[in-house]
């Protein structure tokens, strides 16, 4: 009976063994999952995403190298210069307390009304540069604008331009604009913000944030472009579109301002410069091109059909740089667009060939209370595309709009194709 009894108890003690056994392997393999976890993410972290530009507020020089360095942070302006010379390069410095309820920098700036003002002014704020970059042409022309030439004038632009050799990048920093026109009536200002493109590629579009109610913008934002040798910057184009935001609309266009960089020397630092804002498309209003529609009328059926065939000679959407059109047809009923279509994107041409159909149901007997339009846009992926030309047909449209309207009423069932010049959008 001694050995059965030994024998149970053995049997007995192996259960409490296998769940001690069990519970150390479970606690260590929770921790080893923990630790690589934490491994992973921590080497995750120290890595550098491969950034093409780089946007900052109020200048703050930031590079893709050393964007994993500690954040400092200011309170007020005199510790921030004191600050400044024993700053590393490395470190990232950002006075966030400034910010306003509404997350804005307040302008630094303050306002410059007399030549003085400015001559007192501009060696305190770019020092960087030796030679003082604002030309007194440039002074007298801000300065000495007749009351009648501001009414006139849709405001100035303000902003520096700068290449770092060391980093192979292209500097630009977009101070402010003063004196923009009210765009809201009621309010009587604006919502500005602007969009910069370099041209001719237009591969770097970037925009500023929006600043509320103010007619004088201060952004003080900095873009930076790398991978931009100093050899093509004579060949490149700064394009900057002045807009308001419009929360229940399009938004619209203050203007723009258009620099050629050839004949700009950026090789001894820092440039201020400053344009005047100019309405946008005074260099080509003169033509917006041609589009060939073809339109039946079935009054058995009660639809219409639209094709949109082709478009010729339509205007570069920038100084240099084909359109990538495509027209995109609004259906309107009593003033109610009831129906919408669009065509495929046809890339870099001002002659596109569409060849499109599109079939419209007629919600009531006859045309008389229907119209159509066609708006021809440049597709542009970064931002809002842009309308080229615009054309409306109608029994109320003026010119071949409406001669192409009465025809296809006086003979249904017929297909009847004509060339329309487009109209501004």
């Amino acid at each position: 009976m001694a050995p059965i009894a030994a024998s149970r108890q053995q049997f007995d003690e192996i259960p409490t063994v296998v769940g001690i056994f069990s519970a150390f392997g479970l606690v260590f393999s929770v921790s080893l999952f923990a630790w690589i976890c934490c491994q992973r993410k921590s080497s995750k972290s120290n890595k550098t995403p491969p950034y093409k530009f780089v946007h900052v507020l109020k200048g703050v020089d930031i590079y893709p190298e050393n964007l994993n360095s500690k954040k400092k942070f200011g309170a007020d302006d005199k510790s921030e210069s004191k600050n400044k010379s024993s700053m590393p390069k490395n470190s990232l410095h950002l006075d966030l307390e400034k910010r306003d309820l509404n997350g804005n920098f307040p302008k630094a700036t303050p306002k410059i009304q007399s030549s003085s003002d400015l001559e007192n002014l501009s060696p305190k704020h770019f020092a960087e540069r030796k030679k003082d970059s604002v030309s007194p042409d440039s002074l007298k022309s801000i300065t000495s604008l007749s009351s009648e030439d501001k009414q006139d004038k849709l405001g100035t632009l303000f902003f520096s331009l700068e290449y770092n050799f060391e980093k192979k990048a292209f500097v630009v920093n977009i101070k402010e604009a003063r004196g923009l026109p009210a765009m809201d009536e009621q309010s009587m200002t604006s919502d500005p913000y602007i969009k910069m493109t370099i041209l001719p590629e237009k591969k770097h579009k970037v925009k500023t944030r929006v600043l509320r109610k103010t007619l004088d913008p201060a952004f003080d934002e900095t873009f930076t472009f790398y991978g931009i040798p100093y050899s093509q910057i004579q060949d490149l184009t700064l394009h900057f579109m002045i807009l308001s935001f419009d929360r229940f609309s399009r938004d619209d266009v203050i203007g723009e301002v258009l620099i050629p960089l050839s004949g700009i020397e950026l090789s001894e630092g820092r440039l201020l410069m400053d344009r005047e804002i100019i309405k946008r498309n005074v260099r080509k209003s003169s033509g917006r091109g041609e589009l060939l529609i073809s339109l039946c009328y079935q009054s058995t059926t009660n639809t219409l059909t639209v094709v949109v065939l082709k478009a010729r000679h339509l205007p570069k959407s920038d100084v240099s740089g084909l359109s990538d059109p495509y027209v995109k047809v609004n259906l309107y009923h009593a003033k109610k667009r009831i129906s919408k279509k669009k065509t495929h994107v046809k890339k870099c041409t001002p002659n596109a060939v569409f060849n499109e159909l599109f079939v419209f149901d007629i919600p009531c007997d006859g045309l008389d209370d229907i119209s159509i339009e066609f708006l021809v846009l440049d597709s542009d992926r970064g931002s809002r595309n842009e309308v080229i030309g615009r054309l409306t047909l109608g029994c109320s449209a003026e010119g071949t709009g409406g001669e192409h309207w009465k025809e296809i009423c006086e003979y249904p069932r017929r297909q009847i194709a004509k060339w329309h010049m487009l109209c501004d959008g």
